[in-house]
């Protein structure tokens, strides 16, 4: 479904105008829109590589995508599933699989307690098991200190982490996924990059996603970006250093970060968008990653005990990593809302997007979604610390707009 070249126009210049000033505004940003063709009906780079580079922002060029990375893991997950190696109620195999989750306790009220029940695979898929990030949760934050947990340190130590609350029994966004994906490798004998190269990205012909980028891919990569208080934007650090820095022999001890530690393409990523858009087939290779049905389920509301879980709001408790947050995605009336296995269900919203469509998003403000009803997706990428930016969140919300709008004529 091509759009009119008067919509194309309209979009490049909007993405232009987002890159206009490279201090103030999106450095450099690069957007990918599918359909379940496969086809790109959209895709434009702007801006510059980085606010301290002269080098062009290009669509070849790498993001780090961070939690972007979950759907990734859940389809991994669930092909395992599909297969019957895996199950989503059964607390007593994913326990015996991970056994570092018998210790686990609970945080309640600045002292740890037992929890009650066993983690089931589907509490952890739909952040229900109790994990946070202690960047989104100013208790566990505290209760880190003096040394503190550091998510993306690439050591196992840094997500084994109280839970919030008993398993089961609330909606807390962390570091639950990474923990699907020590299940994964524990049952599999092998690294979860190693597993979602061979039955993800190979068979949808991917060569620009990975969790430890090739020396090509490291060329590439984008720069990494902090908006200080007063707007403007800086270059810093790159925050998952350690898969970037490690050499051929290190790679087996760094963690595999389901929820955290892809680098792609938009393109690439784009394509993974497409096969979910076109039931679990690749509509560009032909290969089937999951069944129609697997992921119907992926994209059904797990969670309709919590219908406002994404209004409880989420505090800047690492205000270098992200800002606060009152409401996950609004939409008219408050209607429920919901989560499937991995991402968030949007019911509805301002942009035109359909009540089924999938969306989440990644850390250094990489956005995408899904939508199967109306046969669309994307992703608007960029590097930019605290999460939740607001010059990419009006990006984002315009294009998807400008595309859904073009759908309707």
């Amino acid at each position: 479904m091509p759009l009119p070249q008067d919509v194309v126009i309209s979009l490049r210049t909007t993405v232009d105008k987002a890159c206009a000033n490279p201090s103030s505004d999106i450095p450099g940003t690069a957007v990918v829109v599918v359909d379940h063709h496969g086809q790109e009906i959209f895709a434009h780079a702007a801006g510059k590589r980085g606010v301290n580079s002269s080098e062009e922002m290009a669509l070849d060029n790498v993001f780090w995508i961070a939690s972007c990375t979950k759907m990734i893991a859940g389809i991994a997950v669930m092909q395992l599933v599909e297969q019957g190696k895996l199950h989503l109620d059964d607390g007593e195999e994913l326990e015996g699989l991970v056994p570092e989750l018998k210790e686990i306790k609970v945080l309640e009220k600045g002292r740890l307690v037992e929890k009650k029940r066993k983690i089931t695979l589907r509490m952890l898929l739909t952040h229900t098991a109790g994990f946070g990030y202690t960047f989104f949760n100013n208790e566990l934050r505290d209760f880190s200190h003096p040394v503190g947990f550091d998510e993306f340190s690439g050591d196992i130590k840094d997500i084994l982490q109280p839970l919030t609350f008993q398993p089961g029994e609330g909606w807390q966004y962390g570091v639950n996924i990474d923990f699907a994906g020590l299940a994964l490798e524990r049952l599999m004998g092998t690294s979860l990059n190693d597993y979602c190269h061979k039955n993800i990205f190979e068979p949808l012909g991917l060569n620009t996603i990975s969790m430890f980028p090739t020396a090509e891919m490291k060329k590439k990569l984008a720069l990494m970006h902090q908006r200080k208080p007063d707007g403007t934007l800086i270059a810093r650090d790159h925050l998952l250093r350690k898969p970037l820095v490690a050499e051929s022999d290190e790679i087996k001890d760094v963690f595999n970060s389901a929820g955290a530690g892809a680098f792609s393409k938009p393109s690439d990523y784009a394509q993974i968008i497409a096969t979910l858009l076109n039931n679990g087939t690749s509509p560009t290779t032909k290969k089937q990653i999951l069944k129609k049905e697997t992921v119907d389920l992926m994209f059904t509301n797990q969670i309709e005990q919590f219908p406002d879980f994404g209004r409880q709001g989420i505090p800047d408790a690492k205000p270098d990593l992200t800002n606060p947050l009152s409401d996950l995605y609004p939409n008219e009336g408050k209607a429920p809302q919901g989560w499937g296995l991995t991402f968030m269900m949007a019911n509805g919203g301002p942009t035109g997007r359909s009540k089924t469509t999938g969306f989440w998003a990644g850390l250094p403000n990489c956005w995408w979604w899904c939508d199967r009803e109306k046969g669309v997706g994307g992703i608007v990428c960029s590097q930019i610390l605290p999460f939740a930016d607001m010059k990419v969140l009006g990006l984002w919300f315009d294009i998807e707009t400008q595309i859904y709008n073009a759908l309707k004529t």
